[in-house]
């Protein structure tokens, strides 16, 4: 008898297998559309309450790290939090222009109060390697994080699929994996700069995402590659992950992980679409955010001191995901996709296997734990 129920069991999950979902429904589809057209069309009146530039609560003691920072929406997360008194690490792909930049703010700040406390380190999304520099150099101050913004991003659009030198799917590896692993890197500072919070910023695309644990690269199964597809899937990868990492944090290390919509932002984004699609994109401000309209969801993330009480409401309601917050700065449900918890922890599951972390690295972490990681091992040769 105990051979024939194990074997019925494992008929069972062959069948489990077979029917694998494989794509969304088609009415998840229409209504992730829904979404995404209906921000990009109404989103400036729901944000008519928001003050631009968004005004900020007291800053000066907060340290923040804001990933991509020399252009879009992180330019101007970095320059307004800088400008309200934050230590702020910029950190790019391309130091030189960060430090122009910075040059830039201070002249434009000078005689207003004391210079601006922002620094630069290079950070290349594209390099897990160089994450883990980052993060192993970070760490090595042994001072505390208050913010971790993991604001850069791409978009190829219409472009053909790309693969990292690490061998993962381009906007995979940008948007979600390399921010995964910083995140997870950091943990112990922003632990020492508890009350502390990683804000992940996505998009409203997560919507009509689809993420296959078993194929993140979108390389196999069937799957057409479209760089729409690459996008959306990555950003909700990072909402699946996030939601995880937010369950697996207790409420004593004080950290909150929340991801936050920009809104549809004029952004570099647009120097891949096509000529046609540039002339339209750029026929519609009224429904477009600028970058610093873009900025303010991430600010209030970063900011706002009723954010931390709003996350800890969630974990001890046991809510499936990790707080949203959208363009309008209020809090907002993820897709329906993003409820999925069983494919949430094979996401990250996934996730921590590609990024060369071992599945108990959270944990080890927090216990103040060396934990080795596949990659960044030449930084010592």
């Amino acid at each position: 008898m105990a051979t024939t129920s194990s074997s019925s069991d494992e008929a069972k999950k062959k069948e489990e297998g077979k029917k694998k979902k494989q794509a969304l429904g088609w009415i998840e589809w229409l209504r992730g559309w829904f979404n995404l057209i209906y921000e990009m069309l109404f989103q400036r009146i729901m944000a008519s309450h928001l003050q631009n530039p968004m005004p900020l609560p007291p800053v000066n003691d907060l340290t923040c790290i804001v990933t991509g920072s020399t252009s879009g929406i992180g330019r101007e997360i970095a320059r307004q939090l800088a400008e309200s008194g934050a230590h702020v690490i910029m950190a790019v792909r391309n130091p030189k222009a960060a430090y122009e930049l910075i040059q830039k703010w201070q002249n434009e700040w000078s005689g207003m109060g004391l210079p601006l406390n922002i620094e630069v380190m290079e950070l290349d999304l594209l390099s897990l390697d160089s994450v883990v520099r980052f993060a192993n150099a970070w760490n090595a101050r042994l001072g505390p994080l208050h913010v971790l913004i993991n604001n850069a991003g791409i978009f190829s659009i219409g472009e053909p699929q790309k693969f990292s030198k690490d061998g993962y799917e381009e906007h995979m590896q940008v948007n979600h994996l390399a921010p995964a692993l910083l995140s997870v890197l950091l943990l112990q500072s922003l632990i020492k700069g508890s009350p502390s919070r990683i804000v992940n910023v996505n998009s409203t695309i997560h919507h009509v995402g689809f993420v296959d644990p078993e194929d993140m690269n979108v390389v196999c199964r069937g799957r057409k590659y479209t760089s729409l597809v690459g996008y959306s899937s990555s950003k909700l990868a990072q909402v699946m992950f996030s939601s995880v990492l937010h369950k697996r944090l207790p409420a004593e290390t004080g950290i909150s992980v929340l991801c936050v919509s920009p809104g549809i932002v004029q952004t570099n984004v647009a120097r891949d679409l096509p000529k046609i699609v540039q002339t339209g994109y750029r026929l519609i401000p009224y429904f477009i955010f600028n970058a610093q309209e873009g900025s303010r969801s991430s600010l209030f993330a970063a900011t706002d001191p009723q954010v931390s009480e709003y996350c800890e409401l969630l974990k001890s309601d046991d809510w499936p995901v990790c707080a949203f917050i959208s363009q309008d700065c209020r809090p907002t449900n993820p897709s329906e996709e993003a409820h999925n918890v069983q494919t949430s922890y094979e996401v990250w599951e996934k996730t921590l296997q590609m990024i060369g972390l071992p599945s108990d690295a959270v944990e080890r972490l927090i216990e103040g734990d060396e934990v080795p990681c596949r990659y960044g091992a030449e930084e010592g040769n």
